[in-house]
């Protein structure tokens, strides 16, 4: 949002560009001079932003400013229309070819590039451009660059995806078409992911809040883990339909075993007073991590929430390298980053009430608890083990869309069949 006054000084500005452009054409070169160090005279107004508006450089308007202070300084004479040095692309034509054979796209090893494995700064350029034969200094380089050439520095913009499955997007229709028979049917539907690992301790924070002028919160320069806080490990539920999340704090390792209790706590805390009917839970989640489309371990623990539950549970991974389409990503975990930005997440305790803070104008609330358990890693489920799941596989994408059922299902449970 533009703050007050940087609507004044761009309002400022508008309206010096305006009537400089209405102008300019009419002047001599000192007489724009003048014009503009002129509009520099306003208490209101700086150089800076003349210089912007106008495009007359700020050591010209300097100049200008100081012959308005000493009219005598100025001479009578007004240099004629292309008096004056000759562009450096005039003088020297090949100029531009060869610095645009510098800069252009190309693979940073190529051994045919003057600048290989190099940063392109503006005097490693001039430079290069000197070793050519030309005369130019990184200034000019810089101006080259944008006024002629039509460059500008670019950050990196994330649009590859990686592997494309050639049932992504059918992957992505069947996930729709059941989630809407189970929000249509009034069963829960959730989204499901661990969030990145965070540091617990007064450790730097992306972003930035408001703080008293000159106070900053002090954190560590190194980003060393803190022996006896560790590391936060938040594994969220979704709820779709609700539009409500849950998230367990853990503290240890972001196992299945840690995914599905997770998902037993959301349960027990929410999910069973909002759902006291359900016969069926569907559950949307990435094809890798601690809920892989190919860990055995989240079958076998899926298995047993099954068989405590009686419920049966259908689970839909998505494709490869879609993983920023699962709805908590964009619908809870962006929420969680943006109330915690600039806060240094000094203890568990901070970790688990700013989630539980996190609010939405569309009406998201967040539960969020403290699991201190400690998970084993590396757990194997053999052929024998896994062979007596109850698992159900669907005929489109089997490895993706599943459903357990439990070891010895209640007959109300069979009404569940509608679901699949």
């Amino acid at each position: 949002m533009t703050s007050d006054v940087e609507y004044r000084r761009m309002t400022n500005e508008d309206n010096i560009r305006s009537r400089f452009a209405a102008v300019k054409d009419h002047l001599s070169e000192r007489n724009r001079r003048l014009a503009a160090s002129a509009e520099a005279r306003s208490p209101e107004t700086s150089i800076a932003e003349v210089s912007r508006a106008t495009g007359v450089a700020r050591s010209t308007i300097g100049r200008g400013l100081r012959d308005l202070a000493d009219p005598s300084s100025l001479t009578g004479e007004v240099r004629r229309p292309g008096a004056g040095r000759p562009p450096l692309t005039q003088a020297d034509p090949t100029l531009c070819d060869d610095l645009g054979k510098l800069v252009e796209p190309a693979t940073m090893g190529d051994p045919m590039r003057p600048l290989r494995w190099v940063s392109k700064s503006h005097q490693k350029l001039s430079a290069a451009l000197v070793e050519l034969g030309h005369t130019i200094s990184a200034s000019t380089v810089a101006k080259l660059l944008v006024d002629v050439l039509g460059f500008r520095r670019q950050v990196n913009r994330k649009t590859k995806e990686g592997a494309h499955h050639p049932d992504r997007d059918a992957q992505f229709e069947h996930i729709n078409a059941v989630a809407t028979r189970f929000l249509a049917l009034n069963q829960p539907a959730v989204s499901v992911d661990t969030k990145k690992k965070e540091l617990v301790g007064d450790f730097k924070n992306g972003g930035s809040d408001y703080r008293p002028k000159g106070c900053p919160d002090l954190v560590r320069t190194h980003d060393f883990m803190d022996k006896d806080l560790g590391k936060a490990v938040p594994h969220g539920i979704y709820d779709i339909g609700a539009n409500a999340g849950w998230v367990t704090v853990g503290v240890d390792s972001d196992t299945a075993e840690f995914a599905v209790n997770s998902l037993r706590l959301w349960w027990q805390k929410m999910g069973r007073a909002r759902y006291p009917d359900a016969l069926s839970l569907l559950i949307t989640a990435d094809g890798g991590g601690s809920n892989g489309s190919r860990l055995r371990l989240w079958k076998r623990e899926l298995q047993n929430f099954v068989d405590e539950t009686g419920m049966c549970v259908t689970v839909c991974h998505y494709p490869p390298g879609t993983s920023k389409w699962n709805k908590i990503e964009h619908r809870l975990f962006c929420h969680i980053s943006q109330n915690w930005r600039g806060k240094p997440l000094s203890s568990r305790l901070a970790v688990v009430e700013l989630i539980a803070a996190t609010t939405t104008t569309k009406g998201l609330t967040v539960r969020c608890e403290l699991d201190t358990r400690l998970y084993e890693k590396a757990i194997k489920v053999s052929d024998e083990e896994f062979d007596r799941l109850n698992i159900e596989r669907d005929d489109f994408h089997p490895e993706w869309n599943y459903t357990i059922r439990p070891s010895v299902e209640p007959v109300s449970v069979g009404e569940a069949i509608i679901l699949r």
